[in-house]
């Protein structure tokens, strides 16, 4: 097959790194590894875990596939409207949410799982902690590269610098975890506010408020564009007809209603919607165990927490999902041909290092990152998600101005934006 090019456009790592702007033969070596590799994990997990377990892999493998092949970005997306105005990323969000709640509303007030389990959103606290937190992660996933999401799917692409950031994501978690019960404590908050449950409005009226919220928040982007003359996203290359679901960028409105449906699965598969971040400090802190710290006697390990730190990291939900997501974008990458080492230079090492700690750091503190806090926590009809969607943007603004230090590009009004 011929090698499609399209216009070089500035985005996570800037145009040195855009070799996912190609579109090349099927690399079927790595596409059979990454099966071979999600079956064995199938059937170990199906041996030795509730079935559930082995589902949620299913539903990381295809979160991962659908978030390479749009490239569904959160930092990109909040990039883009706060440099140069464009909002089509952010419309695609607020498509994504809407269906969430509507997919959520039914299964929070039914309340029970496929399972027969419990069923619980994530509704969280609204304090110091989470406007630190969401702010800090604003401004670390633009140094980092990619969100939480995108972290894991740039690595199932093989986006080398993305490796670092994960790295130091894990440690920032950690440490995160650590200090949490002095911002969860200490610090002033309100309680938790749903804006189903603690408004007095249900469900319904909840469901209601929020899909005039999205509204409102889409015809805001689409006058700030108009406003800005802000440029349009450049076209990925694609594969036509069938093929296109399997090689090539998919359209982010497809991707928008896929991840609400997934989503949704996995709030009705485990009984909590999609995270990603609290599997990053399980990791560390096991890690930090095996190095000699007491990590057991942390206030974030005590109570329900604290069986996790005893067991296999197979058995941890999160940790699933994550994985799935991994080899999922690697399959998806090594169908269009596109998986491929990328170089690291001094500056997006660094910036990688700093962006992950911030990230890690900022997640633990706000409850959750771009999926557990914003998506998870919207779609939970929780204010404190839309607040972490606020502060995470003010942190954007801010780290425009930090990027260009490490070699890093920001979108100018005359660019092509990805």
């Amino acid at each position: 097959m011929t090698t499609i090019r399209v216009q070089p456009v500035n985005d996570v790592k800037g145009p040195v790194e855009r070799e996912d702007l190609l579109l090349n033969p099927p690399q079927k070596l790595l596409i059979a590894g990454g099966v071979l590799v999600a079956v064995v994990l199938f059937a170990y997990l199906l041996a030795t875990q509730h079935i559930s377990q082995s589902m949620l892999l299913g539903i990381g493998l295809l979160l991962g596939f659908t978030l390479f092949h749009a490239r569904f970005g959160f930092t990109s997306a909040f990039r883009r409207m706060a440099s140069v105005g464009n909002g089509q990323a952010m419309r695609s969000h607020m498509l994504m949410l809407g269906i969430a709640v509507t997919l959520f509303a039914p299964i929070l007030a039914y309340g029970a799982t496929f399972f027969g389990g419990p069923v619980a959103g994530y509704v969280s606290p609204v304090g110091v902690s989470l406007i630190v937190g969401a702010f800090v992660f604003g401004i670390g996933m633009q140094l980092g590269g990619g969100c939480a999401s995108g972290t894991l799917y740039a690595i199932g692409g093989g986006r080398t610098v993305m490796f670092v950031t994960l790295a130091f994501f894990i440690v920032g978690a950690t440490v995160g975890a650590y200090h949490l019960p002095f911002w969860t404590e200490e610090m002033p908050a309100f309680a938790p506010i749903s804006l189903a449950t603690s408004t007095g409005l249900g469900y319904g009226g909840a469901w209601l408020v929020s899909i005039a919220l999205f509204g409102f928040i889409a015809c805001i982007t689409l006058i700030i564009e108009k406003k800005k003359k802000a440029p349009k996203m450049a076209t990925l290359p694609t594969e036509r007809g069938w093929k296109r679901i399997f090689r090539g960028s998919w359209p982010l409105f497809a991707a928008a209603i896929v991840l609400a449906v997934l989503n949704a699965l996995t709030l009705l598969t485990r009984g909590t919607p999609w995270g990603i971040t609290s599997a990053f400090a399980l990791w560390g802190s096991k890690i930090a165990s095996i190095l000699g710290f007491d990590v057991a006697s942390w206030g974030y390990w005590q109570g329900a927490n604290a069986s996790a730190l005893e067991a296999s990291i197979f058995t941890d939900s999160t940790t699933v999902l994550n994985l799935g997501v991994i080899i999922g974008a690697f399959v998806a990458s090594a169908a269009g041909g596109l998986f491929k080492f990328t170089r690291v230079t001094v500056g997006n090492f660094a910036a990688s290092v700093i962006g992950g700690l911030m990230m890690g750091y900022g997640a633990r503190l706000a409850f959750g990152c771009n999926i557990g806090a914003y998506f998870g926590g919207i779609a939970s009809f929780s204010l404190h998600g839309y607040i972490w969607g606020i502060l995470a943007l003010a942190g954007t603004f801010l780290a425009l101005y930090l990027r260009p230090l490490f070699g890093l590009t920001v979108p100018k009004s005359n660019d092509s934006i990805c």
